[in-house]
């Protein structure tokens, strides 16, 4: 086995000539056959990127090959990104199956989402052939309930902005660039209106799921993760594992190192075919 090796993709949208989704793919044996070979894929959330919060290090983390992009409007991919799309999210990210599948062999054996990413990721897994097929998956910071958002600290500024001109600005700096979105009342309902109903009895019986959650999550209630525990955990052979982890915000600021060791962790009681049902908390001795 050769050391990790990391190259930046520009795969070229399907249904959009003037967008590429950039991503990097890391490979642990670069000068082996792709064919057949497993790989995660890492998804970034709302007015994020491939390689912020948690991300990167995961990537050179997994023992596995990974692929993680940056979604349509996103840092370095093209586009428009509009709060209610999620649609065009899943678009994207079928995409970037579709190239590895077609130029690599690649098999999609894991998926890790960060919140809006999370969102995208149950909704793909549920109802596409190709996420049928997946075995694992994380759901970090994953929303449930979408018309909270409207309880988030930002939704009083959505209200005033949107009676005074129609439209919010925010203003956000991501990778180190001053970005402004534009967000209406259409793009805000069209995202409250996004159905996470599903999971209660179309998700996949056969995928293992680890929710992760930080209890001081001011941006998605931690009671969305105990919805998703109740709806997931009567599947089988699926498995579904929660993890509430103590101190920890939306973004894990700060337990950046905690989340790529939870993950890895519960990768690896899924490898040595030991994984349950049931509750993890972080930092207490014993078997999931």
């Amino acid at each position: 086995m050769t050391d990790r090796v990391s190259t930046k993709l520009f795969i070229q949208h399907p249904e959009e000539a003037d967008i590429k989704l950039c991503g990097v793919l890391e490979q642990l044996s670069p000068d082996q056959p792709t064919h057949g070979r497993k790989i995660a894929l890492i998804l970034h959330g709302t007015m994020g990127h491939k390689d912020y919060l948690f991300q990167k290090r995961l990537a050179w983390s997994l023992p596995l090959d990974s692929f993680r992009f940056d979604f349509r409007g996103n840092h370095e991919t093209g586009g428009e990104w509009q709060q209610g799309a999620l649609v065009n999210d899943l678009v994207d990210l079928q995409a970037v199956v579709d190239y590895l599948k077609a130029t690599y062999g690649y098999v999609i054996e894991l998926l890790v989402g960060h919140s809006r990413g999370s969102i995208v990721a149950f909704r793909w897994l549920a109802t596409t052939e190709d996420g049928r097929k997946v075995s694992a998956f994380v759901n970090a910071s994953g929303r449930y309930r979408m018309a909270k958002i409207l309880e988030s600290p930002s939704g009083s500024l959505w209200r005033e902005a949107f009676a005074k001109q129609g439209f919010y600005t925010w203003n956000v700096t991501v990778a180190r660039k001053k970005i402004t979105a534009k967000i209406t009342p259409e793009d805000l309902q069209n995202f409250i209106d996004w159905d996470t109903s599903f999971v209660w009895d179309k998700f996949p019986q056969t995928i293992d799921v680890l929710t992760l959650h930080g209890l001081l999550d001011g941006t998605v209630p931690p009671y969305d993760a105990l919805i998703y525990a109740r709806a997931l955990s009567n599947r089988s052979p699926g498995t579904h594992t929660l993890n509430l982890m103590e101190g920890a915000d939306h973004n894990f600021t700060g337990r950046q190192d905690d989340v790529v060791d939870a993950i890895l962790q519960w990768w690896e009681v899924r490898r040595r075919g030991e994984i349950r049902t049931g509750i993890w908390v972080g930092g207490i001795k014993g078997k999931l």
